[in-house]
């Protein structure tokens, strides 16, 4: 009998998954525990098992496809097995229901009506000959007068839901020319002699374009830079390296750092610990930290909760095990949930400045670039000092300017006093 190969729950809450990439074709031998095709939900990837020796036989649920949680997607078994016959049966005799129900439903529709006699319309004389100067039929209109009697507001609502339906249909024909000219513009790069790759959005990258153009259209963002001296910061780093790697198995590094001052000043500035939902402010007593973490195939954001009940340390070695996690695909759903603030580091790719795009529905996302060294006057004196800049991008419906700099100050003070981040 042939095994099914069934679309899995990743999480509580998933209704459903999208089917990425088939490994094996129709046909192909497979083996137990084979890899054969990588499905998803929200951010995250799996890779499916085959569930027994044989062939794949059939694929039901093809790639970009959404199916439902428990829904057959494939099946595995002998070659010439038959698969599926009495589901296939059944769906047929339905849709064949489903068709011969339609084609009573339109039978009946379309049986001829007697002809009724034409009411009279009742309608003052006013709104008769704005009716009849605008072009409508009288006996179009729904009179809200007494005994319905037309009147003239109703005439005027009959007008001004003409003239919005007149827009509608322009709007839509203006999408509709934007959209040929995107197809003709297909065609011309389908017609070029260079081969050109297209690949159907899905999966992490679909999640991750939708969330994005959602956060962008659906709040009303503003960025601030600071940068911060981060010399002392690097000199402790550095001199406590040795002894925090032979006691925790640790390396600490300037991310570890940040996020621990992130966490101090989002106490201190709760206003900036908040989200924005459904027209209401709501403001966190606690900090669930997500860290962004770069994959091959997309951006992940794990997250650390109850953040502030964490010593450097703690923090340090929670963010180290959630990378290594994402990383490997180990992350669950439940891991991605919940953050009440974000930090985005591109300092490794040498990105100096950047504008980071919130993570709905949060308040604030601070993006981290990369450490420049620089000149500097420290009162007199010109020194060689590290400087670190940083972004922070913040929902103006939440809070205003001077808070959210009050908040990117204090970050700054504390990666500037580094010796506060230790207790």
């Amino acid at each position: 009998m042939a095994s099914e190969v069934i679309m899995p729950k990743l999480g509580m809450g998933m209704k459903e998954g999208t089917v990425v990439e088939w490994k094996k074709n129709a046909g192909d031998p497979v083996k137990k525990g084979d890899i054969v095709v990588v499905i998803s939900s929200e951010k995250i990837e799996m890779e499916v098992e085959a569930p027994a020796d044989g062939v794949l036989m059939d694929i039901v649920a093809p790639n970009g496809e959404v199916v439902p949680v428990g829904t057959v997607i494939g099946y595995i078994g002998e070659p010439g097995e038959k698969v599926g016959t009495e589901k296939k049966s059944e769906t047929s005799s339905i849709a064949n229901e489903q068709v011969a129900a339609t084609a009573e439903s339109v039978q009946s529709v379309t049986t001829p009506i007697p002809p009724t006699k034409k009411r009279k319309v009742k309608i003052t004389p006013v709104a008769r000959k704005m009716a009849e100067a605008a072009g409508l039929d009288i006996n179009t209109l729904v009179g809200t007068g007494p005994q319905g009697r037309i009147t003239k507001k109703d005439v005027e609502k009959a007008i001004a839901d003409r003239e919005r339906l007149s827009a509608a249909s322009i709007q839509g024909k203006s999408l509709a020319t934007r959209e040929s000219a995107v197809a003709d513009y297909a065609q011309e790069i389908v017609k070029d002699s260079i081969p050109t790759e297209r690949k159907v959005v899905s999966g992490m990258r679909k999640v991750i374009a939708t969330r994005m153009y959602e956060s962008l259209q659906q709040s009303a963002q503003l960025s601030l830079t600071m940068t911060t001296d981060v010399s002392d910061l690097l000199q402790l780093q550095k001199q406590t390296a040795e002894n925090v790697y032979n006691r925790y198995e640790l390396k600490l590094t300037i991310t570890h750092f940040i996020a621990r001052a992130v966490v101090c000043a989002l106490q201190q500035h709760k206003q900036m610990n908040s989200a924005w939902i459904d027209g209401s402010i709501y403001t966190y007593p606690y900090v669930h930290l997500g860290i962004a973490v770069a994959l091959e195939n997309g951006l992940v954001v794990p997250v650390i909760r109850h953040a502030e009940r964490l010593t450097l340390v703690e923090l340090a070695k929670e963010i180290q095990s959630l990378g290594l996690r994402a990383r490997s695909g180990q992350l669950s759903p439940e891991d991605m949930k919940g953050s009440t603030f974000t930090i985005s580091n591109l300092g490794a790719y040498g990105v100096e400045v950047f504008t980071p795009v919130l993570n709905p529905p949060e308040a604030g996302i601070l993006g981290v670039g990369a450490v420049q060294d620089a000149p500097v006057y420290i009162g007199e004196s010109l020194q060689r000092r590290s400087l670190l800049p940083l972004s922070l991008t913040f929902d103006h419906r939440v809070l205003d300017g001077a808070p959210a700099a009050q908040f990117l100050a204090t970050v700054k003070r504390y990666l500037e006093q580094p010796y506060s981040l230790l207790f």
